[in-house]
């Protein structure tokens, strides 16, 4: 019998590839030129949020060991805009939820630095940015709002930032109280261009997968 491969593509299993694909190559990457030339600011925006909890990375033991881990359940959000050419950071915080009212923030920001240009916004259709008075603020501030296919986080290019202060400041550490956990996350977030410069630099290029879903295929 025949050794089988497992082929594993990182796209959540509802996701249409073929949609994923054609927004891509027709709608992306016009825009990300565009952007290269100056003739616009696009921007990938999504919102993360932290929860002062254990965040476990590899942990492997003969014996029955304890770790510290806050005891509490606070919660830290950022709703972040990343531009796709300059790698510029803007952020709105608080400590409970993102809505309405933050997104509209977020493009007063956004306006404000950079509304010589058209602004083209990536967003991922969570429920506080369809809503109506989001749309209609984009329309009549003419901002663009570019939404991605559903179930489509790999073309989200802010997505892998997420991952990567998760990663740099979270996983395996403990922090004693909420307000050294914010100082982590803010301090990671602030040196995205400076400390971490080249990370930043290889990990947030414009390459984009769309990948089959899982398959297997005879060897």
């Amino acid at each position: 019998m025949g050794l089988r491969r497992l082929k594993v593509g990182q796209v959540p299993a509802k996701a249409d590839t073929e949609k994923q694909a054609v927004f891509l190559e027709q709608e992306l990457q016009p825009r990300i030129e565009e952007a290269k030339q100056g003739q616009r600011q696009l921007f990938f925006v999504d919102a993360s949020h932290f929860v002062l909890a254990a965040f476990l990375g590899y942990l492997w033991s003969f014996s029955r060991i304890f770790i510290k881990s806050p005891a509490g359940r606070q919660r830290y959000s950022i709703l972040g805009a990343f531009n796709a050419i300059t790698q510029d950071l803007i952020t709105i915080k608080n400590e409970a939820y993102i809505n309405t009212l933050s997104m509209i923030e977020l493009m007063c920001k956004l306006i404000e630095k950079y509304g010589q240009v058209p602004l083209t916004l990536v967003l991922d259709n969570a429920r506080y940015q369809r809503c109506q008075a989001v749309m209609e603020f984009a329309r009549e501030k003419g901002i663009e709002l570019l939404f991605l296919p559903a179930y489509s986080p790999n073309l989200n290019l802010i997505e892998r930032l997420w991952k990567f202060v998760k990663k740099k400041c979270l996983y395996c550490e403990y922090y004693e109280t909420f307000g050294k956990f914010k100082g982590a996350i803010d301090g990671c977030l602030d040196n995205t261009n400076k400390e971490y410069a080249n990370e930043i630099k290889s990990l947030m290029t414009l390459d984009f997968q769309v990948l089959n879903n899982a398959s297997f295929c005879a060897q």
